[in-house]
C-alpha cells in the first residue's frame, strides 16, 4: 500500500452506532473533516458485525479514503478467509461511507461517480408484513395512500417440510385481498417453504399474477430453484442472502432467477428515516422515488440524534429474530 495520501483524505476515525430496533450505522471521518455514513446491519448478528468493524478500524485508520477499491480489495482479499454475511456487511458499511465522502468531496451524487443516471426515478414497493389477514389489508391500504403502487408481503408462516395443503389457503387469500385493492404484490417465501410445499404454493399463486415470488427456497439451492422456475411463469427474485457477485453466478447460469436483489445495504422500513434530517428526499409519488440530487448519498444524517439514541440503546440486548418450532418440536425456518 502506498503511504502517500491525497490532501485531507486520510481516514482519521471510524465509529459504529447501534440503533433500535436493529440497525448498525458506520460513520467515517477524514482528516479534512469530511464525514460519510454507511450501514452495516445484519439482523440477529449485531455483535459479530461490531467485532468485524473493530478489525476494519484497526486496519484502515490512516489510509487514503479516496482509494475505495484498494481498501475494498484489501478488506476482502488480504486474509485467508473471505466473504460471508459478517465480513461483507461490515465492509459494506465502510464502503458506502467512503463513497458518501467522495461524493461530498467532489460535490456530486454517487450516481454521478458511477457513470451518471440511467433513470430519473426508481419504482419502489412498501413492506406490509403478511401474517394476519386484517393487518395485510390495512397495511396495503395505508401504502396505497402513501403513494405506493406495489407492496411486498410474507407468503406464509412456519410450515413443515411436507404439510397439509390447507395451510396454503390463507396465503392465497391474503394475496387475493391485496390484489383486489389494485396493487401489485411481491410475495416473500423467506426461505421458509421447502420444495414440496413451495411447488404447490407457487402454482396456487400463479393465477393471481404476483409481481414476483422471493426466496421460494433457501438460497443454497440453485438447482432446485431452477427446477421451480421452469414450472411457473411468475418471476423469481432472490439475493438478500448472497454477498458477492460470484454468489449470483450459479443462479444466472441456470437461468433460475428473473430479479437479482443485492442489498447495498439493508433498508427495511420507515423507522430508518428517523435519522435522516429531510426524509422528503425519499417521498413516494405514483409508486416512484426520485434519484437523490445532493452530494454523496444525497441525504443528511441527524448525527446528534444518532449519538443520543445509540447511547441510550448501548446497554440493551440487540435484536434477535424469532425461533419457530413445529408441533413435533423440530426447528422450522424463520
Amino acid at each position: 500500500m502506498s503511504t502517500q495520501t491525497h490532501l485531507n483524505s486520510k481516514i482519521s476515525n471510524i465509529e459504529v452506532f447501534r440503533l433500535p430496533p436493529r440497525w448498525l450505522f458506520v460513520r467515517v471521518e477524514t482528516d479534512g473533516g469530511l464525514v460519510g455514513w454507511g450501514e452495516a446491519t445484519l439482523e440477529g448478528h449485531t455483535e459479530a458485525i461490531e467485532g468485524a468493524l473493530c478489525a476494519i478500524r484497526e486496519t484502515f485508520l490512516g489510509w487514503d479514503g479516496d482509494r475505495i477499491q484498494d481498501i475494498w480489495q484489501h478488506a476482502y482479499r488480504s486474509r485467508f478467509y473471505r466473504g460471508g454475511p459478517v465480513l461483507m456487511s461490515a465492509l459494506s458499511g465502510l464502503d458506502i461511507a467512503l463513497w458518501d465522502i467522495k461524493g461530498k468531496k467532489l460535490g456530486v451524487p454517487i450516481w454521478q461517480l458511477l457513470g451518471g443516471k440511467i433513470r430519473d426515478r426508481v419504482k419502489v414497493y412498501g413492506w406490509i408484513g403478511g401474517d394476519s389477514p386484517q393487518a395485510v389489508v390495512e397495511g396495503a391500504s395505508l401504502r396505497k395512500e402513501q403513494g405506493f403502487t406495489a407492496v411486498k408481503m410474507n407468503g406464509t408462516g412456519a410450515l413443515d417440510w411436507i404439510d397439509s395443503p390447507t395451510q396454503l389457503s390463507d396465503a392465497v387469500a391474503r394475496v387475493r385481498d391485496v390484489r383486489a385493492l389494485g396493487l401489485d404484490v411481491g410475495v416473500d417465501f423467506h426461505g421458509r417453504v421447502h420444495k414440496g410445499m413451495a411447488k404447490q404454493l407457487a402454482k396456487l399463486l400463479e393465477p393471481l399474477q404476483p409481481m414476483f415470488i422471493e426466496e421460494p427456497l433457501l438460497p443454497t439451492q440453485p438447482e432446485e430453484i431452477a427446477d421451480l422456475s421452469r414450472m411457473i411463469s411468475t418471476p423469481i427474485a432472490l439475493g438478500e442472502r448472497l454477498y458477492t457477485r460470484s454468489d449470483f453466478r450459479p443462479y444466472l447460469e441456470r437461468r433460475a432467477i428473473d430479479i437479482a436483489q443485492p442489498d447495498m445495504h439493508y433498508n427495511k422500513g420507515a423507522d430508518l428515516f428517523t435519522y435522516v434530517v429531510d426524509p422528503s428526499v425519499f417521498a413516494v409519488k405514483e409508486g416512484y422515488v426520485n434519484a437523490p440530487e445532493g452530494p454523496g448519498l444525497g441525504i443528511e444524517i441527524n448525527e446528534a440524534l444518532v449519538r443520543e439514541t445509540a447511547a441510550q440503546y448501548a446497554t440493551e440486548k440487540p435484536w434477535r429474530n424469532l425461533v419457530w418450532y413445529g408441533d413435533d418440536g423440530s426447528l422450522r425456518e424463520w
